[in-house]
């Protein structure tokens, strides 16, 4: 079984757990990259005029990603890995779950946050991966080490 972690990670928290889950699970590593690169100014989410709040506020809003995963069709388990912004997955996820066919495939969402949980993420991320199995998928906050972080994988596939 082939598996992917794919992220998208504003400051640097998520990075650090995708790479630590890809590495402790054998899996192959891809970063969900914003064409424009946030500020800290675009991540105020206390500012309503910030690019995260507009970005937010509008279902329909797809921020461009750089870059595409070579394969998709190769891999079977595919673990999506954000920060939680307004209690759901942000905007560029979506352009990334809308931009591959995940029929067939299980996705299982991770997220980092300082304050909420999963939220509504891993049911709005069903409706856009149609065919795709969306698990609950986990908050994985802190530092979760190699052998956590596997032990979950292997419960959960």
């Amino acid at each position: 079984m082939s598996k992917l972690v794919a992220y998208f990670s504003a400051t640097g928290t998520t990075a650090r757990v995708a790479d630590e889950l890809a590495r402790a699970i054998g899996a192959d590593l891809f970063e969900i990259m914003p064409e424009q690169p946030y500020t800290a100014a675009d991540l105020d989410w206390r500012d309503k005029d910030s690019r995260s709040s507009h970005e937010m506020d509008d279902e329909s809003c797809r921020p461009a990603v750089v870059g595409s995963v070579e394969n998709m069709a190769a891999y079977d388990t595919v673990f999506v890995g954000f920060p939680i912004w307004w209690y759901v997955e942000p905007r560029i996820v979506d352009t990334f779950l809308e931009a591959y066919d995940f029929s067939g495939k299980t996705i299982i969402p991770f997220a980092t946050s300082g304050s909420s949980g999963l939220g509504k993420a891993p049911q709005r991320m069903a409706t856009l991966a149609p065919g795709a199995t969306v698990l609950e998928g986990r908050m994985l906050n802190g530092n979760p080490g190699a052998e956590e972080l596997r032990a979950w994988a292997e419960s959960i596939c």
